[in-house]
């Protein structure tokens, strides 16, 4: 038996091909779990919930009609819904005076008004308890630079969590963020395949090496299993490097000059 059989997990950021989404959704599914998988591309999401035996829904996170459908869908499709996860994220670096009206409203219609709506929408549903996960960033802890939008948008929707857990907790619903720090996904591009580059973030890890999907999803099964009493936390899975600090612009441009030399 699994640790979530009879259970639904709604997973939000689930379309895009290896990223975390659908490391969570797979390791959800493993231990028995009904999950609803969702994001804006449906023939990446339908594979996944093929392959993991689930279900999957069309969402634009930025959209409340759409967040809404997606929670109703999850409830007429399984009667229930148990977890609630939000695994979107857009990784702009840009510097701060170059950051646009346009990109500005669209870091905040995805980070934190799509998560303050989905919220809304699990608070609603969730009428025997739950957990509701937002993956987050150590970033809305520590600093990086040229990624003001992304690291303040996800700072809020932090506060935002401590905000619902403390006015839910009455109805045994539980709400936690999780801070990775940079991990090899999608949304990381190619620059930590350059042996240098990774090297410049690893010095900041005092466990050693950058996170993993994996590590993600262990610590979502337990943030999301009826074993955790934690509300309103941020959990900080990524190595102890926020008791560190992540590589400067230069350092990073130093890093990228040393692994090109060879090509001038």
């Amino acid at each position: 038996m699994g640790k979530f059989d009879n259970k639904t997990v709604i997973i939000v950021g689930a379309a895009g091909d290896g990223n975390m989404g659908q490391g969570l959704a797979r390791r959800f599914a493993a231990e028995g779990a009904n999950v609803v998988v969702a994001g804006r591309h449906e023939l990446p999401l339908q594979k996944l919930a093929n392959d993991i035996g689930g279900a999957s829904c069309l969402c634009d996170f930025s959209q409340q009609q759409d967040i809404n459908a997606l929670v109703d869908f999850a409830m007429q499709k399984y009667g229930r819904v148990d977890v609630g996860i939000n695994a979107t994220g857009w990784g702009l670096l840009k510097p701060f005076e170059e950051t646009t009206e346009q990109e500005l409203q669209q870091m905040m219609d995805l980070q934190f008004k799509g998560p303050f709506q989905f919220m809304q929408a699990l608070v609603k549903a969730m009428n025997n308890g739950g957990s509701i996960i937002m993956i987050s960033s150590a970033t809305s802890t520590i600093m990086l630079e040229n990624h003001a939008a992304y690291m303040g948008t996800k700072a809020g929707t932090d506060h935002l969590v401590r905000c619902v857990a403390n006015e839910y907790g009455s109805k045994g619903i539980r709400v936690n963020t999780i801070s990775p720090g940079v991990t090899q996904t999608p949304m990381a591009g190619d620059a930590l395949k350059i042996p240098e580059v990774l090297k410049a973030f690893e010095e900041g890890y005092p466990l050693g090496r950058i996170g993993t999907i994996e590590d993600i999803a262990n610590a979502a099964l337990w943030v999301a299993s009826d074993e955790c009493f934690m509300t309103g936390q941020n959990l900080q899975v990524n190595g102890g490097l926020t008791l560190r600090r992540n590589p400067t612009v230069a350092e990073m441009g130093a890093a990228f000059a040393k692994a090109t030399a060879h090509l001038s």
